[in-house]
């Protein structure tokens, strides 16, 4: 049985790890949608696809660029932390 002090820690890290990844995209599409939105109230052009094309493009640039990053975190938290609970050591 896994004594609760482990569970939340394990808890805790993995949602710090959630965070971390998360974060450049995240960020990329606030500042995404601050552009466009900037773009559109200046030039009065309210088309939908404005805001979703230029955002969608970032997004998948920033997560190609961080895709290794996000890989190396997630697959150092499985071996070090989930798969010895998983094991038992």
């Amino acid at each position: 049985m896994m004594q609760e002090i482990v569970f939340y820690d394990t808890l805790r890290h993995a949602l710090w790890i959630a965070v971390t990844v998360s974060t450049p995209i995240l960020v990329v599409a606030l500042v995404a949608g601050l552009i466009v939105g900037l773009f559109q109230a200046l030039t009065s052009i309210q088309e939908m696809t404005l805001t979703f094309v230029p955002k969608l493009a970032a997004i998948l640039a920033v997560f190609w660029v961080t895709m290794s990053f996000m890989t190396d975190t997630l697959t150092s938290f499985f071996v070090t932390e989930i798969v010895p609970l998983i094991a038992g050591v």
